[in-house]
């Protein structure tokens, strides 16, 4: 055999090769970067393979990459396949050089993880809310979120069709709330999950022919989805007090009739509310929705200049109008694309600005009344435990949520262009994504998510995270003192910050055993 035949029957079984790959690639339907980019998407599990030998050398580190680290994804990614999440050879970070770094004290008296086969143990590692939707107020239609892990607002248009509906059914899966985002409601929200409509700027979903809030087109919205409560967006923390924009490119023919905007037109979110301008307004507002619908009512906003907090407090503590819920938006939230100088320096971040807000209603004494929902990089058992030492009842995931149907952080979600089909409107992109294997993904996440928070309650001797105080946390600085986190955003002990009676507790701890459920209990 000549050298030239040699040569031709190699290259020969390479061009097979090749198309055997390819066909492997574009059927399955695990990777939507193989399945968008057969042969060349291996590649990137190849570098993800050897990726730690090469960081040693030549890259970064394991806690080094933003907005997310290497170790943080990792951990969302092994969880949503129920891969090993576990982490040898000790911590990689410098405790007693690294500022601002968190330690939860264990309990010298533990309580017991439960098991398979023990009694009383939950696959789905349920933590119901330890307060009630809108039960404060006898919202015709109060409930108790089953879930105090939920996904957050992320629109459609700005996610795709089929991420929308993996996040949808991925949420029934693990009974969390879906939150529509400001941009409506679509059919891709409608395969089960209890819906958590946000209403924005825009009024999408609830809008006049002149872009102004319709109490008939809301009511008509209503009667068509399984809608569990309202959010009220009055900014996020991605690009607080700007409002949004939608680029033409992604205004399909299907988002501009959910929408009720033009099609093929850049998508324009006013900054401010026009049915509303203040405080009392906006609570005027808050009891006409909750008066029509019978639903909880709340707002979600980032945190900026602090009189709008002061004002809604007070207005809440003299008279009988209120909202159900408060979302808390860190500045470091991220799911809208934003000019560089507000994603960096507009509201603040979520820890200090969430203290600030639940200061308020600490001290006039009406934050039993008020379901806190904290939001901004709290997607993992860590930082979710910090918030709820802080004192948030909830907390909502999103771009965890993101990476935990395949998002791979490539940064490319205002271009239209995401890689991976979870953030564009490319019909060619997005149907990489296989919405039923991903919405197990999501699901597997967030119960995972909620195992080690439990498995963090417990090793610090409580039954569930909202008896989690501020003892139960410390924060090391870089030079070898730490201070424990009461101290630190002095969280007064006088107002009952972390406070926590008797009754209360065992009130809260019976919720994790099935003996806590009121008449109340979410039939949505």
């Amino acid at each position: 055999m000549t050298p030239f035949q040699i040569f031709l029957g190699l290259a020969l079984s390479l061009v097979v090769f090749l198309v055997v790959v390819a066909i492997f690639d574009v059927t399955q339907k695990k990777h939507a970067i193989k399945r968008n980019f057969p042969i060349l998407g291996n590649f990137r599990y190849l570098l993800e393979l050897i990726g730690p030998e090469l960081r040693q050398y030549i890259v970064t580190g394991n806690d080094e990459e933003r907005p997310f680290s290497r170790d943080q994804r990792r951990w969302v990614y092994a969880s949503s396949k129920k891969e090993n999440n576990y982490f040898g050879f000790g911590t990689d970070a410098d405790l007693e050089l690294a500022p601002n770094f968190l330690i939860i004290k264990q309990s010298a008296f533990p309580l017991q993880d439960l098991h398979p086969g023990m009694a009383g143990y939950d696959s789905k590692y349920s933590i119901p809310c330890a307060k009630i939707f809108g039960g404060h107020r006898n919202r015709g239609k109060a409930f108790r979120p089953k879930s105090v892990v939920n996904v957050s607002a992320m629109s459609y248009g700005s996610l795709s069709a089929t991420a929308v509906e993996a996040l949808n059914r991925g949420c029934v899966m693990c009974d969390s709330m879906h939150n529509t985002g400001e941009g409506g409601i679509s059919v891709h929200h409608d395969h089960g999950a209890n819906i958590l409509w946000q209403i924005g700027t825009g009024y999408f979903g609830c809008r006049d022919e002149h872009g102004k809030f319709s109490m008939a087109r809301f009511k008509e919205t209503l009667s068509k989805y399984p809608v569990a409560a309202i959010e009220i967006k009055i900014s996020q923390g991605a690009k607080p007090g700007l409002g949004g924009l939608l680029p033409a490119a992604k205004v399909t023919r299907e988002i501009a009739e959910i929408r009720g905007i033009p099609i093929g037109k850049d998508c324009i979110s006013p900054a401010a509310h026009s049915t509303f301008s203040n405080v009392d307004s906006m609570l005027d507002f808050v009891e006409s929705l909750a008066t029509e619908s019978g639903l909880p009512v709340g707002i979600k906003s980032a945190v900026g200049q602090g009189q709008f907090w002061v004002d809604l407090a007070q207005c809440m503590s003299r008279d009988s109008r209120g909202v159900d819920f408060v979302t808390v938006d860190g500045g470091e939230g991220g799911t809208g694309a934003a000019p560089l100088s507000f994603t960096d320096h507009v509201s603040l971040p979520f820890k200090v600005g969430f203290v600030r807000v639940f200061r308020e209603f600490l001290s006039r004494g009406i934050d039993k009344q008020v379901v806190f929902i904290g939001s901004g990089k709290l997607g993992f058992p860590d930082t979710a435990l910090l918030a709820f030492c802080l004192g948030c009842d909830m907390i909502n995931v999103a771009r965890e949520a993101m990476l935990a149907i395949g998002c791979i952080q490539a940064q490319k979600c205002h271009t239209g262009h995401c890689p991976t089909g979870v953030a564009t409107q490319s019909k060619w992109l997005m149907g990489g994504l296989d919405p039923t294997l991903k919405a197990a993904r999501l699901a597997n996440y967030v119960t995972t998510l909620r195992k080690e928070l439990l498995s963090l309650s417990r090793a610090c001797g409580v039954e569930h995270p909202a008896l989690i105080t501020p003892e139960h946390c410390e924060i090391l600085d870089d030079r070898f003192t730490s201070k424990s986190v009461r101290d630190i955003f002095d969280l007064d002990a006088s107002l009952g910050w972390g406070i926590t009676n008797n009754g209360r507790r065992q009130e809260i701890a019976s919720l994790m055993n099935g003996s806590g459920k009121s008449p109340a209990q979410s039939t949505h």
